[in-house]
This record gives C-alpha cells, sequence and structure tokens, in this order.
C-alpha cells in the first residue's frame, strides 16, 4: 500500500501527445524544489477520449507516482475534472490543462494561499490567445461576475486549487467546468484567486470553438437556477404555479359572480382563459413537486471508463 499524497494534480487531456513528455518534465522539476521537496504527490492524467498518441505518451512516463485514466471516447472537461476528483487522494488538488500554457512554477504559490482559502482560482490577466478568445472570455466573465455575484476575474481559466474536501462536495456534468468558482461559493467555501503565468500554446490546437458562448450562456443559466432552486424546485415552480393559478381563480369567480346575475359567460374568451391557468398553475406546481422527488436522487456520473491504472493497481 502506498503512502496517502500531500497533493494531487489532475490532467484533463484531450489529443495533446506533443505536449504531454515536456509538460511531465517541468511538473517535475517543479515539485524538485526545496519548498516542494517534503510534498508527496500524485499526477492524475484524464485521457479523455484522445484519437492520437496521448495515452501512449502518457504510458511512456516511468513513475509510480503518475496516473491515468482513459474515457471510452471525448465526453468533455467536466466529466474528466469529476473523474479525477473522485481519485484524488491528496489533501491539496490541483487542476491544470495539458497543453503547456499553464506554468507548474505557479503550484507552490497555490498552495501557500490554499491556507486562507478553501479554493483558489487561477487568474490569465496577460492571457496568450488571439482576441478572438480573450474578448469573448472577457464578456462572458463580466456577466458571470454580475450574476453570481462571486468576484472571480477568469471563470474559464482550467488552473486552480482545492483543499480536498471542496472536490469532494462537488458534482460536475455537463459543462459546469466553467462555474466551478460560483458552485463551490455556493456550497458556502472562501473563493480565492491569484494572477497566474499563461503561456501560449505551441503545440496542438485549441479544443474550443465559438460554440461555447452559447453553451456557457445556458449553462449560466443552469448554474444560477442550481445555486438558488436546487434544493427547493418548488419554490421556482410552486411560485409560478401559485401565480398562474391565482389568476385563473380570480377570474373564474368573477365570471361565476357575472354568472349569478344572469350573464352568459359560456362563449366568453375570458372563461377559457381562466380554465387554462387555473390548469396551468396546478401543472407548474405537480412540476415543482416532482422536482423535489428527485433533487439529488439522480447519479451524474455519465462517462465510460476504458482504463483505469487505479483498478490495476488494486488487482481488480
Amino acid at each position: 500500500m502506498s503512502s496517502k499524497p500531500n497533493l494531487s494534480i489532475i490532467i484533463p487531456v484531450h489529443n495533446e501527445e506533443e505536449n504531454i513528455l515536456e509538460l511531465y518534465e517541468r511538473l517535475y522539476s517543479t515539485l524538485s524544489l526545496p519548498s516542494l521537496i517534503e510534498t508527496t504527490y500524485e499526477i492524475i492524467f484524464i485521457d479523455d477520449g484522445s484519437t492520437d498518441g496521448t495515452f501512449e505518451e502518457i504510458k511512456k512516463i516511468k513513475n509510480s507516482k503518475v496516473k491515468v485514466v482513459r474515457f471510452q471516447r471525448n465526453y468533455g472537461k467536466a466529466a474528466a475534472l469529476s473523474c479525477g476528483f473522485k481519485r484524488s487522494k491528496g489533501d491539496f488538488v490541483i487542476t491544470m490543462d495539458g497543453d503547456l500554457q499553464d506554468d507548474p512554477k505557479e503550484i507552490p504559490r497555490f498552495i501557500e494561499e490554499l491556507k486562507r482559502y478553501d479554493m483558489v482560482s487561477g487568474w490569465k490577466n496577460k492571457r496568450q490567445d488571439p482576441i478572438s478568445k480573450t474578448l469573448p472570455s472577457k464578456v462572458f466573465n463580466r456577466l458571470t461576475r454580475f450574476i453570481t455575484g462571486v468576484e472571480v476575474h477568469d471563470f474559464n481559466c482550467g488552473y486552480k486549487a482545492y483543499n480536498n474536501y471542496v472536490v469532494k462536495n462537488i458534482n460536475l456534468y455537463g459543462e459546469l467546468h466553467r462555474y466551478i468558482p460560483a458552485l463551490v461559493y455556493w456550497k458556502g467555501y472562501t473563493v480565492g484567486e491569484i494572477e497566474v503565468e499563461h503561456h501560449p500554446r505551441v503545440h496542438g490546437e485549441s479544443k474550443y470553438g465559438i460554440e461555447r458562448l452559447l453553451k456557457g450562456f445556458l449553462d449560466l443559466i443552469t448554474v444560477t437556477f442550481l445555486m438558488m432552486y436546487k434544493k427547493r424546485p418548488l419554490h421556482v415552480f410552486g411560485g409560478i404555479g401559485i401565480l398562474f393559478g391565482l389568476s385563473g381563480v380570480i377570474i373564474s369567480i368573477y365570471l361565476i359572480v357575472l354568472w349569478a346575475a344572469g350573464l352568459k359567460i359560456g362563449d366568453r374568451p375570458l372563461l377559457m382563459l381562466g380554465i387554462l391557468l387555473t390548469v396551468t398553475g396546478a401543472q407548474f406546481i405537480s412540476l415543482g413537486l416532482i422536482g423535489e422527488l428527485i433533487t439529488n436522487s439522480r447519479n451524474n456520473d455519465d462517462y465510460v471508463i476504458k482504463y483505469d491504472s487505479y483498478e490495476l493497481e488494486n488487482g481488480r
């Protein structure tokens, strides 16, 4: 049985064969610094369905502290991070991208800041990317700060650090990795931020296109809903239902009064509106009740693992 590491470094990768070995060398060099010499660590590569030689490059690394999990296909960064979080054993958890744009030399600074915060997010203030990526990102970050109330400059930065208890208590799926600081803050944890050095990409291509803007906006709606109503869906659906239902009841009472006074109401459009609002209100309340029943009952692990070095170590 190997001893429990102090530090877990999680690296989701997809088609990064040219970067793997150089990234490992940089990591190894940083983890050998005097400030980290007593730190025991594990490096967890999550191969998110790469179609090139990424997996083979990882397997070339002869270090028992390097673990690799390989997905059957590309499930996305949120699934990769979720998988890494579940397997991490270190007291501190670092996530970084595998494209060499994140500098491993920032790791000691992250660890130091984790003494003050539950989570620390990186801020690529001087981002080495084209304006087609940086400008939409700035708009996205401003909008996210305004809606969530979390004062983080760079929600999209994959370079983050956590205390282990944080990653064990957040659930990621879909594209929610963009909003990890908001999800963590919503859980009641403290969130800090440090400015990190960002390098230009040398090998490979970016995996994110313009379509991420639409996905990002839709996910922002999801996160806002989760932050406010995940544990109480009846509050939002029930509120709408009561508004519609009460309006329908008021209209119906008004029509009943007219009917009692001897007036015909059967051909009035207002009658149909009153019935529609009452039925719609009842449906919204029912939807809220169903939401209450299924809250937290769904397993969000929707990825299939093709290879897992952890299972090999345990003889499974």
